[in-house]
């Protein structure tokens, strides 16, 4: 029986996704693209679910999307690439950037092109030392999509983010985290247990804060300073009404350590 494309599977409120086509490092197909988005959606709805990490087997991370699963023979229309592009790549970014719950990539190996931008739409990334990441695009005569040139400028700015898309070398896991592409580089064998630790710590914290919070983060870049603050204030008002807040405050007065249930 041939295992899924996409493996999912939760413990301790923690859903992990691991692409599973390592003959490929892990090129996504649209299937797996879906099944992801699909994922995700639900992780965001679910009560059981309070973190989520994202992972591959084998040598690769994600190779990018897998170029023989989207080229067709059929005649293009007009608007065709940017519609695949909308339901497809960037779909699949905006999914990982709007899940109500953190997000952390494990990045196992190459991450490449979608690859790449899909770990660094993550909430937090952790790195293998033999992680690479590879704006790949110029290389074949491509201008970078999956939401490559909004994640990098605001990740590292515009200069650094040209320089990386204009050559399309390969980054070390080092070199990432100097530029801050990256939170944390391990050793490979150290990877899957720092991002079980990071992630169960997430999903013992008060879910609808860090949701919140990461609402307003990324929001951030794209706000004026009365926006961002008017914001801020509805983020208070809101999770001010949860029992994790309670929680929280009862907490402090108690000079106990608090427990949080998630909503």
């Amino acid at each position: 029986m041939t295992e899924p494309a996409v493996l999912h599977t939760t413990a301790d409120h923690v859903l992990t996704l691991t692409l599973n086509r390592p003959e490929t490092l892990n090129a996504l197909t649209p299937t797996q693209r879906d099944e992801i988005v699909r994922l995700l959606s639900e992780a965001s709805a679910s009560a059981e679910v309070r973190a989520v990490v994202l992972t591959g087997t084998g040598r690769g991370f994600c190779a990018g999307a897998d170029l023989r699963a989207t080229t067709t023979t059929a005649e293009r229309v007009a608007g065709d690439v940017a519609r695949t592009l909308r339901t497809g790549a960037q779909r699949l970014i905006a999914a990982v950037l709007d899940c109500e719950k953190p997000v952390i990539a494990a990045v196992n190996g190459t991450a490449a092109g979608l690859g790449a931008h899909l770990a660094f739409a993550c909430d937090l990334v952790l790195a293998a030392e033999s992680a690479r990441f590879i704006e790949v695009f110029v290389r074949r005569g491509l201008v970078p999509d999956a939401g490559g040139a909004y994640l990098l400028p605001r990740l590292i700015g515009p200069q650094r983010a040209k320089e990386l898309m204009f050559f399309g070398d390969a980054l070390t896991a080092a070199d990432a985290e100097r530029l801050g592409l990256v939170n944390r580089v391990v050793p490979d064998a150290d990877l899957d247990k720092t991002s079980r630790a990071w992630a169960e710590r997430l999903a013992t914290g008060p879910t609808r804060a860090l949701a919140l919070t990461k609402q307003l983060v990324n929001a951030s870049l794209d706000a004026d300073r009365a926006t961002a603050f008017a914001a801020e204030a509805a983020a208070q008002e809101i999770n001010m009404t949860t029992a994790d807040a309670q929680e929280g405050l009862r907490s402090f007065v108690e000079r106990r350590s608090p427990k949080y249930w998630g909503h």
